[in-house]
């Protein structure tokens, strides 16, 4: 299967639009019209890109858009050389990747995710602008893992503030409860794809190989493909999907804690979170700043104490 992506206008979607007819109903996250024309799907996102999915994507793409050129090809000796360029290894393989989002946060879940990368979708993803998560603002990483999650075979896995608080009192440390999700989130990946299709799992490093298998509790699918790599989202494509999901489930949930608040909640633990934290703890008490929180935070004590300072 052939895909080919294009950026358009405005004016070139409504052309497009009045050529063929494009169904703009019950459609997934981040799309705003999808059609099959001649065996080809077609879907246009949010984001003005337009995807051509088919044997006769091509085709069907300088036909309908005869002034764009050929955005994407795929399983080609070209682009694997381009991506080996630009990624070092990974890039020319096909990977399940992994990361997470919310570890460093005091406020809001952990989340996880594991996405399955095929070298058919690589060089879309590339083309979509999947790159290093840490270097997107939060609307970019909305709008482009509304794209993704609606072709990427992936697994994304949230742990609420209840039950990581629940695990931490446990005895569970953060790297332990990292080590569980990312375990079962490529376990999950690998059972809805075809396993001789892959040829790597890579992991974005949190702890020594050792450390996260003694800590995975179960099994570690395909031990002997399984790598570690810190900075991951820079070496691999796989880890930089998984990493863009990870961060936007991490994002949507923060957004409702914040509405559920009436108080727009920081992300990190900085003094600014601080002063968030003291403020919900005078509004709503101490119990309901716990629900949404990691309480084994040094913020907590910090809120408590701001609070404290302040009715002297």
């Amino acid at each position: 299967m052939t895909n080919v992506v294009h950026k358009l206008t405005n004016q070139e979607i409504q052309e497009l639009m009045t050529k063929i007819r494009f169904d703009t109903s019950n459609l997934s996250q981040g799309m705003k019209a999808r059609t099959k024309y001649q065996n080809t799907s077609i879907t246009i996102y949010n984001s003005n890109k337009i995807m051509f999915q088919g044997k006769n994507a091509e085709a069907v793409a300088n036909t309908l858009l005869p002034s764009k050129s050929t955005a994407t090809q795929n399983n080609t000796k070209t682009s694997k050389i381009k991506q080996a360029k630009q990624h070092i290894y990974y890039n020319q393989f096909q990977c399940i990747g992994s990361d997470e989002a919310g570890s460093g946060d005091y406020f809001g879940p952990l989340t996880v995710c594991a996405a399955y990368v095929s070298n058919k979708h690589a060089q879309i993803l590339k083309t979509l602008g999947v790159d290093d998560s840490k270097r997107l603002t939060d609307s970019k990483i909305v709008e482009l893992a509304e794209q993704i999650i609606t072709f990427i075979p992936h697994s994304l896995l949230t742990m609420y503030n209840e039950k990581y608080n629940e695990k931490q009192k446990s005895g569970w440390s953060q790297v332990k409860m990292k080590a569980v999700l990312h375990n079962e989130a490529i376990k999950n990946v690998v059972d809805k794809i075809d396993q001789e299709e892959f040829d790597y799992i890579v992991i974005d490093q949190f702890a020594e190989p050792g450390v996260y298998k003694r800590y995975a509790l179960s099994q570690m699918p395909f031990e002997n493909k399984t790598k570690f790599e810190t900075k991951g989202e820079s070496k691999s494509i796989a880890i930089a999907a998984a990493s863009i999901i990870s961060r936007y489930a991490f994002v949507k949930n923060m957004d409702h804690l914040s509405k559920n608040a009436k108080t727009d909640l920081p992300k990190g633990a900085s003094n600014k979170v601080d002063l968030a934290a003291a403020k919900i703890i005078e509004k709503n008490g101490i119990d309901y700043l716990d629900t949404i929180t990691k309480k084994h935070f040094a913020n907590r004590n910090k809120a408590i104490n701001l609070v404290n300072q302040k009715h002297r």
